[in-house]
C-alpha cells in the first residue's frame, strides 16, 4: 500500500484535524471521570469489600438512570448534530425542550425508587444484609442528586452537539474534583469534617451533582446566543406535532439503551450472586476499564458530531467516509490500550485492601477485558458514532438492545447457575454478545442503508 492509498485509508487531514479537535476535550473530560472515579473507588476499597461492594450495587440504579438518559440525550444530539449543520438554532431548543422534559420524568422516576424503596432495588443484587445495608443508606443521599444530573445531561449533550465540547468539560472537572476532595475527607474524617466512611462518600458525590448542575446552567445562559440557551418557553412548549416527528426516532433509542442497561445490571446482578468476592473484583476492574476507555468514548462520540452535521449538510459520502476513518481509529487504539490493560493494569489493585481471593479474581477478569477491548470500542462508533448518527434508530435497537438479552445474558446465567464456572469465564461469556454486534454492525455499515437526513423532517 503506497503513502496515498495508506492516507486515504486511515483519513484526510481535514477528518483528524476535525477529530481532534472535537474527541481530545471529552476524552479529556472522560479521564477525569474515570481517574477521579477510580481514586474514589480506592478511598472506599480501604474500608474492606463490604463497603465497596454495597456502594457498587448502590451505584447500580444510577447507572441505569445514567443510560437511560443517555438514551434520551443521545436520540436527541441525532437531531442537534444534523440541525447544527444546517445551523437551525430555534429547533435545537425546541429539542432541547423535549429532552429535558423526558429526562426530568425519568429522574423523577429512579429518584422514587432510591429514596423509598432502596432495599427492594437492592435484593435484585445481593441478599448479604451487611451491603444491604450500606447500599440503602447510600442511595437514601445520593437519591436526590438525580434531577439536578439529569438536567446537566441535557444539556452537555445539546452543548457537545453543537461544537462546543469545552463547557461541559470544565464543569465535568470543576465537579469531579470537588466530588474527590469531599470525598477524602468526608470518608476519613479529614479537614475537621465527621468521619462518615461510605456515607461520607454518598453525601459528597450528591454536592458535586448541585454544583455541577448549578455551574452547567450558569455558563449556558451567560452567553444567550448560546445554541442551548432555551428560554422558558422552549422547555415548557408542548407541540404535539414536533414531538410526534421527533419522537419517532428518539424512542428506540430510549428503549434500546434501557434494555441494554437493564442486561448490564443484570450481569452485574448474576456476578453478585456468584458472590460478594466476584462482584469486588469486577468492581476493581470496572474502574480500570473506565479509565482505559476514555479516549475511545471521546472517538465514538466525536464521530456522532461529525457524521450527523455531514448529514445535516446533506453529504452521505462524507458522513460513509468519516465513520470509516473512525471505526480504524477506534479498532487499532483500543488493541493496543487492551494489550497494556493485560499487562500492566493489575498494578492498580495493590492500592485496595482486599482479600486474595478478590485480587486473584480482578486480575483473571483483566485479561478477559484487555483481550475484548478492541471489539468493544468499535461496537461504540458503529452504535453511537455511525448507526445512531445516521438516524438508523430501529436497527440499533435490535443491535445493541436485543442482543444482549438474545445472546449475551443467556450464556452468562447458565455459566455461572448451571456450570458454576468462576467468575472469569462468566464474564467471557457475557462477551459474546460485544463480537455477534461486532460482525452484524460491520454489515449495516458498508450496506449504507443507516445514511437518513432526519433534520429535514423539522
Amino acid at each position: 500500500m503506497n503513502a496515498a492509498a495508506l492516507r486515504s485509508w486511515w483519513g484526510d487531514s481535514d477528518y483528524f484535524s476535525l477529530l481532534v479537535k472535537t474527541a481530545a476535550p471529552m476524552a479529556l473530560q472522560n479521564l477525569v471521570m474515570s481517574s477521579l472515579n477510580l481514586v474514589s473507588a480506592i478511598f472506599l476499597g480501604q474500608l474492606g469489600e463490604t463497603a465497596l461492594t454495597g456502594v457498587g450495587l448502590a451505584n447500580q440504579l444510577f447507572f441505569l438512570l445514567n443510560l437511560v438518559l443517555f438514551g434520551v440525550m443521545s436520540g436527541s444530539s441525532i437531531f442537534t448534530a444534523q440541525l447544527w449543520g444546517r445551523g437551525d438554532v430555534a429547533n435545537i431548543r425546541r429539542v432541547l425542550g423535549l429532552a429535558v422534559k423526558l429526562g426530568t420524568a425519568v429522574a423523577l422516576l429512579f429518584a422514587g425508587l432510591a429514596l423509598l424503596a432502596p432495599e427492594m432495588v437492592l435484593r435484585f443484587y445481593t441478599n448479604d444484609p451487611q451491603a444491604l445495608a450500606l447500599g440503602a443508606r447510600y442511595l437514601r443521599i445520593f437519591g436526590w442528586s438525580y434531577l439536578p444530573f439529569a438536567f446537566t445531561f441535557a444539556y452537555s449533550a445539546i452543548t457537545r452537539s453543537t461544537g462546543n465540547v469545552r463547557l461541559p468539560l470544565v464543569v465535568s472537572v470543576t465537579a469531579l474534583s470537588l466530588n474527590t476532595i469531599l470525598a477524602w475527607a468526608l470518608i476519613f474524617g479529614e479537614l475537621g469534617l465527621p468521619r462518615m466512611d461510605s456515607d461520607g462518600a454518598a453525601l459528597a458525590a450528591l454536592l458535586s451533582r448541585l454544583v455541577e448542575c448549578a455551574l452547567m446552567l450558569g455558563l449556558v445562559y451567560r452567553n444567550p446566543l448560546n445554541p442551548a440557551a432555551a428560554h422558558l418557553k422552549d422547555l415548557l412548549a408542548f407541540d404535539l406535532s414536533f414531538i410526534t416527528r421527533v419522537i419517532k426516532p428518539v424512542l428506540p433509542v430510549i428503549a434500546n439503551e434501557t434494555l441494554w442497561s437493564l442486561g448490564i445490571t443484570t450481569y452485574n446482578s448474576i456476578y453478585a450472586h456468584i458472590g460478594t468476592d466476584s462482584f469486588a473484583a469486577m468492581s476493581m476492574v470496572s474502574t480500570i476499564d473506565q479509565l482505559a476507555f476514555v479516549a475511545f468514548l471521546g472517538i465514538g462520540n466525536a464521530a456522532s458530531i461529525m457524521v450527523g452535521n455531514a448529514i445535516g449538510q446533506g453529504d452521505s459520502e462524507k458522513a460513509f467516509r468519516y465513520g470509516g476513518y473512525s471505526l480504524r481509529v477506534q479498532f487499532s487504539g483500543a488493541l493496543l490500550m487492551g494489550l497494556l490493560v493485560a499487562v500492566f493494569g493489575s498494578l492498580f489493585f495493590r492500592f485496595y485492601q482486599v482479600s486474595p481471593q478478590v485480587l486473584a479474581n480482578a486480575s483473571q477478569v483483566l485479561l478477559v477485558m484487555g483481550g475484548g477491548m478492541a471489539v468493544r470500542a468499535s461496537n461504540m462508533v458503529i452504535v453511537v458514532g455511525i448507526l445512531r448518527a445516521g438516524g438508523d434508530t430501529r436497527f440499533s435497537l435490535v443491535l445493541d438492545g436485543l442482543v444482549i438479552w438474545l445472546v449475551g445474558v443467556p450464556l452468562a446465567a447458565l455459566g455461572a447457575y448451571v456450570f458454576h464456572l468462576p467468575i472469569a469465564l462468566v464474564y467471557l461469556l457475557a462477551q459474546t454478545e460485544e463480537l455477534t454486534k461486532f460482525v452484524a454492525g460491520l454489515w449495516r455499515y458498508t450496506s449504507r442503508r443507516w445514511i437518513h437526513n432526519l433534520a429535514e423532517t423539522l
